[in-house]
């Protein structure tokens, strides 16, 4: 964040549970981080991690029930969206915060023309006319690379290829030039060559937009190439918040350190099997009191199950700032 200036996002304490048959599923564990202008934020860990349940409870995406948002702020420009009305939130859905999700073919309706899928947000968010607005599609998807943008906003989804799907998702989500944008593993289902451009492109609006950026993932070599900094999610918390480079070079949590061992090498000498990580995610049954780890974790020990270990700085600068790690475990104890 830039010295003085206030952050676009800036998430405190935000907790979230399920109720389900068999009791609570505490999804969300007091989860707080910030996000500035022109910024990439990226968000890993295993599937049920609650990456994804996180950055849904921002603008109240989850049903309730069963999902409750029990505690926390979450401000978007100074205004609080846990305590805004359904109103509210139809308000910033769309307009304040742009998502583009994981399958665009799940996203997008199919019997609908790209066209009247771009320009639904831009009448109702932007005031803007028909013309005005089916003039504006032809802009968003010559943005987003689209060849021939003029004739094919009048295609259905199904006239699209997956990597181009994808852009009409990009462009339906920077319609109405979001403060934030969202992307929930938009790049999964895509082949290599695909990811790569959509990468890119992302990139590019970025620069080009001045937005913000959440990128939602679980393949850590997407991370190095877009984000600036990484939020590590384990057992619906935070267990390790770092600039990208500090979390390849120094990173400080067993987990965060087991994702990385996870990554395949191209050496070209045999190095064995490829590096795994032994047990399953824990369901979060209860109030996490010890270490949601633990039961994984080559260096666990007594404190780890008596205390869950809160996060605390690295690198000297406040929480949310620099490099801050939630482990009762150090590197500098082993190596001592």
């Amino acid at each position: 964040m830039a010295d003085g200036a206030a952050p676009v996002l800036d998430v405190r304490g935000l907790t979230t549970v399920f109720h389900t048959r068999q009791g609570e599923i505490h999804a969300v564990n007091s989860v707080s981080f910030t996000l500035s202008k022109g910024e990439v934020l990226g968000v890993v860990g295993e599937s049920g991690s609650g990456k994804s349940v996180t950055m849904m409870s921002l603008v109240g995406l989850l049903p309730s029930p069963p999902a409750e948002i029990r505690e926390g702020e979450v401000l978007l420009g100074g205004q609080d969206l846990l305590r805004a009305s359904p109103a509210e939130l139809s308000s910033v859905r769309g307009a304040k915060v742009g998502f583009v999700f994981q399958d665009p073919m799940t996203s997008l309706n199919p019997v609908f023309t790209v066209e009247n899928q771009i320009i639904e947000p831009l009448i109702r968010h932007m005031a803007m006319s028909a013309a005005d607005a089916k003039a504006r599609a032809v802009e968003l998807l010559d943005l987003v690379g689209i060849p021939d943008a003029a004739r094919r906003v009048k295609d259905y989804p199904h006239q699209f290829s997956g990597g181009m799907r994808q852009r009409v998702m990009i462009a339906i989500a920077l319609a109405c030039d979001p403060d934030v944008l969202i992307a929930d593993e938009p790049t999964t289902a895509l082949d290599v060559t695909i990811q790569a451009q959509i990468l890119e492109l992302m990139t590019q609006l970025r620069e080009k937009l001045g937005m913000a950026i959440i990128w939602i993932t679980h393949d850590l070599g997407v991370i190095a190439g877009i984000a600036d900094r990484v939020m590590v999610m384990y057992g619906g918390q935070v267990v390790e918040h770092a600039p990208v480079r500090a979390l390849f070079h120094n990173s400080q949590h067993p987990y965060t350190r087991a994702l990385l061992r996870t990554i395949p090498k191209i050496t070209g000498a045999r190095e064995g099997r490829l590096s795994v990580i032994e047990g399953q995610p824990p369901i979060m049954t209860s109030v996490p009191r010890a270490c949601p780890f633990r039961a994984r974790c080559a260096h666990a020990h007594a404190r780890c199950e008596a205390e869950n270990p809160a996060r605390r700085a690295v690198d000297g600068k406040p929480l949310g700032q620099g490099h801050d790690v939630a482990c009762h475990w150090t590197p500098e104890a082993e190596n001592a």
